[in-house]
């Protein structure tokens, strides 16, 4: 599921201060690779047992990823539940509280990153 609307869309970085915002926030930088990076925020639903993560989307513009000073820009944000043995459903359902927890992480991300 794509999350709209979020103001993080364009938002740009460098990397050494998005990874500082992004870990003050429990994201992990999981994939990444020379041009593109995934930021993930795990989420657990106690009520279904059901592990969801949300995922930011961050391409270089000027550098390289293992540079400090490499430009990155965002890109959409979207939420996947986690299926066995690996790997994301992004069409299953997402819960409420799930939602609304991701949506103030977005905000949250999205005002650090603007100042």
């Amino acid at each position: 599921m794509i999350i709209e609307a979020t103001g993080l869309t364009g938002l740009k970085s460098d990397l050494a201060h998005l990874d500082e915002v992004t870990t003050k926030l429990g994201f992990v930088r999981w994939q990444w690779e020379y041009t593109r990076a995934t930021y993930d925020f795990k989420m657990e639903d106690k009520a279904s047992k059901a592990v969801y993560f949300l995922r930011v989307n961050a391409r270089v513009e000027t550098g390289k990823l293992e540079s400090p000073y490499a430009v990155l820009y965002l890109e959409e944000a979207y939420i996947g539940k986690e299926t066995f043995p690996h790997g994301l459903d992004y069409n299953s359902p997402i819960p409420e509280n799930v939602l609304k927890i991701s949506k103030q992480k977005l905000d949250q991300l999205q005002q650090l990153l603007a100042d």
